[in-house]
């Protein structure tokens, strides 16, 4: 099917997946697709949800909508990140039903997994054991939006799935030292040190938890293509309740502070602070299923650090102190 003629909303347009997504359908020459800002359309208002579906009439939907953070956010706002996530998904899975919506695509997290799920984590992984203590309740939240997307289609037989794309950075990313995932949190953390011309960085943790990453754009080209080629009930057919999108690779926390000092140039020491939590010990997801469909990531993990830093120069992200 050519969904180039579509009415095309992306939920979380203004945010570093969604502003990806958009940029993603332009390059492939769709038409503009519907976008709100979060003053303009407050996702966790039911009301005001449901009043956008009936008016704009979407028939193709991709949440990317998502209150997100990293470890420390996890674990301070617990209640705010499963209110908020639930709220958005709720509200948005049900509008999609109601409006009669013909492909909807939610965007969850890798933290869905069990903190020691087998590694790669292949997506039959779900709900397989205890989650990881720290992003517990956003991991939840996650977990229902896919559950609603597959439950409705169970029953109304919706073509609504989920994608669970790895950890994500690049441009629009958030670069707040307080509330950032654990690369634009090292690239601020080194380019200020740098700037003050400060002896030493400090990392959180021990350095040696394996990560995987994939660059935004790569996330985003795999969401259009998954869009393009995946219909809900090929998929649930497989026994799986979503799918998986990462880069295949990982790296030690350690050698990747290593890496973004590098490209940011500071001369000073890392020093790791081993008594602030790890996290999960490693988290790779198995790829495989998308890459069987025909779709493998392009950018590399060092061009895609130097594209965010030079992004995060040119941006405005961080002010001289």
């Amino acid at each position: 099917m050519d969904y180039r003629e579509k009415r095309i909303y992306v939920a979380g347009s203004g945010g570093m997946v969604g502003n990806a997504i958009v940029g993603e359908l332009a390059k492939r020459r769709y038409g503009k697709p519907i976008t709100r800002s979060s003053a303009e359309l407050d996702l966790k208002d039911q009301r005001s949800v449901d009043t956008f579906f009936s008016e704009e009439k979407p028939e193709i939907v991709i949440i990317a909508a998502a209150k997100v953070g990293g470890i420390l956010a996890n674990d301070t706002y617990r209640a705010d990140f499963l209110y908020d996530n639930l709220m958005i998904e709720a509200n948005v899975i049900h509008s999609a039903y109601e409006n009669r919506v013909e492909k909807l695509i939610f965007l969850g997290s890798s933290c869905i997994y069990p903190k020691l799920a087998p590694q790669p984590m292949r997506e039959e992984s779900l709900l397989s054991g205890p989650l990881e203590p720290t992003n517990e309740p956003y991991a939840i939240a996650k977990i229902a939006g896919i559950k609603l997307c597959e439950n409705y289609f169970r029953q109304y037989q919706c073509d609504f799935f989920s994608v669970m794309p790895t950890n994500l950075y690049g441009p629009h990313d958030n670069f707040e030292l307080k509330s950032s995932h654990v690369i634009p949190g090292l690239i601020h953390k080194f380019h200020l040190a740098k700037t003050l011309g400060s002896d030493d960085v400090v990392v959180w943790g021990s350095g040696t938890p394996l990560r995987e990453f994939l660059y935004v754009e790569d996330l985003a080209e795999a969401t259009v293509f998954l869009m393009e080629n995946l219909a809900a009930g090929e998929m649930y057919a497989d026994g799986i309740s979503h799918i998986n999108i990462g880069s295949g690779t990982e790296i030690a926390i350690r050698e990747l502070a290593q890496l973004i000092k590098e490209i940011v140039g500071f001369k000073g020491e890392i020093r790791f602070e081993a008594a602030k939590p790890d996290g999960t010990p490693r988290k790779l997801l198995d790829s495989s299923r998308l890459a069987n469909l025909g779709w493998q990531p392009k950018v590399s993990l060092e061009e895609g650090l130097r594209l965010t830093y030079d992004w995060f120069l040119t941006s405005g992200a961080f002010e001289n102190p």
